[in-house]
């Protein structure tokens, strides 16, 4: 595409009709104070006069490297506004990593933090930006949005998406209906807006349907009741299995008779912590399945179908040889990316899963490449670490694959590896079973919440860990991780790696 046909395909009138629409004095998002909608036209419209002076324009391209914030979201805003395509790269991001992206990326414009108020287990900072040029291209292609895919396996790619993308993303939610935020309601987002579900299922979504987007000021357990406690407007939680675990671990929650439901992304939440959640809230707890490239792909709101979900209207899912594909008619990547993953209007989701034939719904069974050979005989990994996350005393863990099945475990106080193991033997045949187990402090979660697998990155989370054979014992570590979160501007959480869908 030349510069001139990919200006002319960048039609910005869209942010005004789909997002930025609606009364004066509504309310449209809470960060330390309510945000009306005529208050952030203007935050906008000023952002939007600062971009254009340092030469953004129409097909132009700017990067924003900013935490979860207000200067966050008017700084998109304002460069869709213009009709400029934004990548967003995750403030946890290294220099190192940041400069990488921004040489791969090539935008125009580059905005960071100058400055940033705020301490660790923040939901959101305050930030002074910095905006400044930078030798790069104008946009190549008729993209809004870029992203660099970050999750638990597999290298990172480039996923762009359109505005029309974005717009029929957030449709599938209006059509979805029951168990999506209604107008006048309040969303209080646990998850990143530097990803596709805090992006598009909370922000945009929000903004289009007239639902507060809220961000809890901590993102602790006391933080996140105490948004909820703050409107009395029905709320829904948008957030990841662990903002699960982590306001399961509340013993006595509040009464809170606004709260209706929570809605999560990331991986399937184990039958027990779902269980656990449901009858502590007494509120629904849904699951959503889907990926950056594409936006929310199937849903079970009210978990009625656990754990199957319905696909999102619009959307075809079918199986092939044991993989889902989603109905998907152009590529959502850009650069070089393995041919496989899209052809024909069909995306590789390189998710196993199958498709009830009667009903149309469809059931995850974890990644196709959680599957190994021991001794000639198939195992699952995902059955592996599901059985053994639910041990007692297993506060969390990952199971690996190199020359034999490998275990990273976080121990709750008391337990020990040889009691693990011994529990573990009681529901695992013994090919099933890991030959190594190591306890660690803190197990890496990707930028989405999700527990990282790649083996370099647990080897190097394991510090003082130690190795242990199936019948040796180690001591059990305390555990550090109860307030790591995404979203939150906290120092403990990785920086986003690889790739990865925003629900299991």
């Amino acid at each position: 595409m030349t510069d001139a046909q990919a200006t002319q395909a960048i039609d910005p009138s869209w942010v005004d009709e789909v997002l930025l629409s609606g009364p004066d004095d509504q309310v449209a998002l809470v960060f330390d104070a309510p945000v009306t909608r005529a208050e952030l036209r203007a935050l906008v419209a000023a952002k939007q006069s600062v971009l254009a002076a340092a030469g953004l324009g129409r097909g132009g391209s700017v990067a924003l490297c900013l935490a979860p914030s207000l200067t966050f979201v008017t700084n998109l805003l304002a460069a869709w506004r213009l009709g400029a395509r934004a990548a967003l790269l995750d403030h946890r991001l290294t220099a190192f990593e940041t400069d990488n992206a921004l040489q791969r990326l090539a935008p125009q414009v580059v905005v960071s933090a100058k400055h940033v108020t705020g301490g660790p287990l923040r939901g959101f900072v305050d930030i002074e930006e910095r905006v400044a040029t930078y030798p790069g291209r104008p946009a190549d292609t008729a993209h809004a949005l870029i992203q660099l895919s970050s999750g638990s396996t597999g290298p990172s790619k480039v996923i762009a998406r359109t505005a029309a993308d974005l717009v029929e993303e957030i449709g599938r939610y209006v059509k979805i209906g029951a168990g999506v935020p209604q107008g006048g309601e309040r969303t209080v987002s646990l998850a990143s807006m530097v990803h596709v579900l805090g992006l598009v299922g909370g922000l945009l979504y929000g903004l289009h349907a007239g639902v507060q987007f809220v961000v809890p000021a901590r993102m602790t357990a006391d933080g996140i009741l105490s948004a909820v406690a703050a409107g009395p407007e029905p709320t829904t939680l948008l957030g990841v299995p662990f903002h699960i675990e982590l306001l399961s671990s509340v013993q006595t929650p509040p009464r809170l008779p606004q709260l209706t439901g929570m809605t999560t992304g990331g991986e399937l939440v184990r039958a027990e912590v779902y269980g656990g959640f449901v009858d502590r809230y007494g509120i629904r707890l849904g699951n959503m399945y889907g990926m950056t490239e594409v936006g929310v792909i199937a849903t079970d709101l009210f978990g009625e179908h656990r754990p199957s979900l319905t696909p999102a209207p619009g959307l075809t899912v079918r199986e092939e040889a044991g993989e889902l594909l989603v109905s998907l008619p152009a590529s959502p990547y850009l650069g070089l990316v393995d041919p496989a993953r899209w052809a024909d209007g069909w995306l590789h989701t390189k998710d196993a899963g199958s498709v009830e034939q009667a009903t149309g719904r469809v059931r995850i069974h974890g990644r196709r490449d959680s599957q190994v050979s021991v001794g000639g005989l198939k195992v699952d990994l995902t059955e592996v670490e599901h059985t053994l996350a639910a041990l007692p005393g297993v506060a969390s863990a990952v199971v690996t694959h190199d020359k034999a099945i490998e275990a990273y475990v976080m121990l709750h106080d008391g337990t020990t590896a040889a009691q693990v193991q011994e529990r573990l033997a009681e529901r695992l045949a013994g090919f099933k079973r890991p030959r190594v187990l190591k306890v660690v402090e803190q197990l890496p979660r990707t930028a989405t919440g999700k527990l990282v697998r790649d083996r370099a990155a647990l080897l190097a989370a394991t510090g003082a860990g130690t190795a242990t054979s199936p019948a040796a014992a180690i001591p059990a570590q305390r555990t550090t991780g109860a307030d790591v979160t995404d979203g939150a501007t906290d120092p403990v959480a990785p920086a986003p790696v690889k790739e990865g869908n925003h629900a299991r």
